[in-house]
Parts: structure tokens; sequence; C-alpha cells
């Protein structure tokens, strides 16, 4: 089957054709670790692991790099002025910038882990290719694409005729205003050229330079060659938020494209924002939660994936607890269905009219797998799976799934979950807050010989994935699904 994605570069979906045949090349960017992460970069990456895993799924070996912005990422890089952000951070707190973003760094792969999110083939550092960001400059200078003022290097957009192919910000939008960008530069030759080295003594992470005595490299300019380093001058998929549309990955296309003289990047993915009270969620802004935000509400990292993949890429994603409540539902209904197969015990379903479960799970195989090639259509891919679950459900209540029935069902969802990353959870959720709760009821039923309690009690959390073994006046609780 094919695999179609919408390519931001070209605003329409493409057939997927990797450059090699049996690989996928796939570039996503990473964290600024100044701070920990919010939900919204939560859901950007946890996008970027859906597609790698339906690639993987789908037969394909993924090479994946993600870099580290621990250098460089202004706190108004949309217009290039203000603070370095790690530097701002590291002021604030009265340390180094090298103690926050190693801090920071240290708890992305610790959410990441959380969140069943797939490692990188790489995981570069802006800070570990300095050198190779100063000989990409070179070479831009030697093309004549850029040019030195007072120690700082800038990339004269003007000279690169394809810039604002990927946003549409053309050299002619930009000078209309249309970008939203009014910066006023004494060094450059024109408001809308970007810095790739900036010339700053006072910057408490800086490197020498054939420029200036001390200075750091742009944002930009490091996704460029730490991409390039790894995975070639030309490569398959490059993904991000769609904040980083423009000016970020424009400035990326022409940095590289500048060298090397080829189309840089053949699909381009950015999922949309997440929002809070239908605004944009962002650091700045102060808007956020963090995924401990949400863990200490008693959710957990399960219900938190399941929550961000939920809702196709391209469609801005509203959050709120509600939402959250009602997608948790949705998830119980999945671990339920798992837990209850592991445990049929009914007759074969050979033995019922209308009943092929072979047929069935070939359908569902069917809808599965087209929706998620078509631009990773997952509520098309969960709508068919919950179909399915609700059919079945009606079967096995009326005794007709036999173990070797739910044996088949349970392998497919096996399958499925290479993909989907939450019904097999292999995590270490923490039990909500809920849970805790009726546990505590629980245990106060049964110490005034409230037995009717206590036994609703322990059916509804049996329900809810927790096996409850009462050992004298003691009781064990058995997580046999994280919720």
């Amino acid at each position: 089957m094919v695999i179609r994605f919408y390519n931001t570069y070209t605003k329409k979906k493409e057939l997927f054709k990797p450059i090699n045949k049996n690989e996928v090349t796939l570039y996503t960017c990473g964290p600024t670790v100044y701070k920990p992460i919010h939900l919204g970069n939560a859901r950007t990456f946890l996008i970027e692991d859906l597609l790698r895993r339906h690639l993987e799924f789908s037969g394909f070996k993924v090479k994946q790099v993600m870099n580290i912005t621990d250098v460089g990422h202004l706190t108004r890089d949309d217009i290039e002025a203000g603070e370095d952000k790690i530097q701002a951070e590291a002021r604030r707190k009265k340390v180094t910038p090298k103690q926050i973003a190693e801090v920071n760094e240290k708890d992305f792969y610790a959410q990441m882990k959380q969140l069943n999110v797939l490692k990188a083939y790489k995981y570069p550092r802006a800070t570990d290719h300095i050198k190779e960001m100063q000989d990409w400059i070179k070479k831009l200078l030697k093309n004549k694409l850029a040019y030195e003022v007072n120690g700082s290097v800038y990339f004269d957009i003007s000279r690169f005729k394809n810039y604002g192919k990927l946003s549409g910000n053309t050299i002619a939008n930009l000078k209309a205003g249309k970008s939203g960008r009014n910066l006023r530069s004494e060094d450059k030759k024109h408001f809308y050229d970007f810095a790739l080295w900036v010339n700053d003594s006072e910057h408490l992470m800086n490197w020498k330079s054939p420029w200036c005595a001390k200075g750091y490299p742009g944002w930009h300019l490091e996704c460029t060659v730490m991409a390039t380093k790894y995975l070639g001058k030309q490569f398959d998929i490059h993904m991000g938020g769609e904040d980083n549309i423009f000016p970020h990955h424009e400035a990326e296309i022409a940095q590289a494209e500048g060298v090397t003289g080829k189309r840089w990047v053949n699909y381009w993915i950015h999922p949309r924002h997440l929002m809070v009270d239908k605004k944009k969620m962002s650091k700045r802004d102060g808007n956020f939660y963090t995924p401990e935000d949400i863990y200490s509400r008693g959710f957990t990292p399960r219900q938190l994936r399941f929550f961000l993949i939920s809702t196709h890429y391209r469609t801005k994603l509203n959050f709120t607890f509600e939402a959250l409540e009602a997608s948790n539902k949705s998830l119980q209904k999945l671990i339920t269905f798992i837990d209850d197969l592991q445990n049929a015990s009914g007759r074969s379903a050979k033995d019922r009219k209308n009943l092929d479960i072979d047929g069935a799970l070939s359908a569902l195989r069917v809808k599965f797998i087209v929706s998620m090639n078509g631009d990773l259509n997952i509520s098309g891919a969960l709508g068919a799976l919950f179909t399915f679950v609700t059919r079945i459900n009606k079967h096995m209540r009326s005794g007709y799934i036999s173990p070797a029935d739910a044996k088949k069902i349970l392998i497919q969802l096996k399958k499925f979950d290479k993909v989907l990353g939450v019904l097999f959870w292999k995590g270490t959720d923490k039990l909500s807050l809920e849970i805790k709760q009726l546990i505590k009821q629980r245990e106060d039923a049964r110490k005034k010989d409230d037995w009717a309690t206590s036994d609703k009690i322990r059916d509804e959390l049996r329900g809810m994935g927790i096996e409850l073994q009462d050992v004298g006046a003691k009781t064990k609780v058995v997580v046999k699904f994280n919720v």
C-alpha cells in the first residue's frame, strides 16, 4: 500500500518515496534545554514518534536524528532579538548555562522514556558542533551568500532565489511587512537577513572565530549543520512544530542549499499547535502545562500519550482537563477489552452465525493501515479499532469468543501497538489519584465490614486494570494494565 504525507513545501499530499528504497532518513527539531518541555513540545515529539513507528511498522528502517539546542536560541528568535534563552535562565537561577542545559537535557530524556517515545539514532548538541558551523559559514561566505559586519556574519536572503518557498514569506512579502517581522539593524544590509554568527564577548557561552574574538552561532545554522552531518546532503523528512516553519526552517533550507546547490529535504511535515483556552501553549506566554503538572493531577504518562496522539497532527488540539478525562475513558475501553480477551473462555466464534473473526480482523487491518497511510490519519485508525472493539465486546458478552479467538485478536492488537505505543504498556505509571482514593474507600469499607461496598469497588478497580489481592487485613495492589 502507498503512504502519503502532506508536504508543507509543496502544500499538498504527496506519495512518499524515500531516497533509499528501504531506509528513511528523518530529522526532528528537538528541545531548547532551558526549561522542562511543555505539553505543546510533547505533542510534537509524540507525533514524530507516531510517524516513525508507522514507517517502521510499514517495513522501513528509520534513521532519526533529533538535535539538542544548548546555545543560540534567543528569547525573541522570530525577530533575532532578546537574550539567549539558556543564558537568561542561568542568570535567573545564578548558575552556569551548562548546568541549566545538562539538567533540562536529562529531564527531556526522562520525559520521553515515560511517554514511551522511541530513542533517536543520534541526539547531537549544538555546542559539540561549533567547528562544523564555522566551516559552513566559510562556505556561505565563499558563495557570496553571507557577509561579515563588525565581527558578526549574516545570511544575505536577497541572494537566495528560493527563499520563502516553504513559508510563503518571500523577499517581496518581507519588504511589505507581511511576515510580521520588523527588525532594524545598522549591521545588516537588509532587515530580513539573519545571523549566522554573533559577535558577543559578553555572552556566557562564546567561542573564538575567524570573524571575532568571542561569539556564538545563530540558532538556524545549528540544525542545518547537524542534520547534514548525520543524514547527508539530501534526506527524506524534516519535522518540527508549525511555529518553526518561519523563520527557522526557511532559514535552514537557505543555508543548506546555499552550500550544496541541491534540494535539501524532500518532505516537510509540521504538527499544529496545542492550544489552551484556544490560545497557543507557550512558555513565553506562561499559559503552559508540563507533563509533570499533568501527573500531579493524578493522570499518567500512558493517558497523556494517548490524548496527545489521538487527534490528527494537522488539527490544532485544544487542551482541557475535561478533554483529557474523555480521552482516558476511551483508552480505558481498550485496556478493559484487552483484559477481557486475556480472560476469554467462551465458545468458538465459528459456532455463531455472522461472526468471522479472521474476516473481521482482515477488515480492521486494512482500515487501520489505509488510515495511517493517508497522512497519519490517526482518527480514522482509532475509529476503525473502536468499531471493532464494540462488535467483539457484544459477542464476548454472549460467550462466543474462545481463547483461540482471543489470541488471534491480541496478536493483531500487539502489531497495531507497534504504531500506537499505548495498548501493551511497559511503562511505570504511578497509580492515579482517583485509583488511590478508591483503594482508600475500599479499605475503610472493609474495616466497617461493609462487604457490599468493598466488592463493588473491587469490581470497579478491576475494570480499570487494577487487581486487589486481600491477605488478612492487608491488601496487595496488582497493576495488570497501567492506567
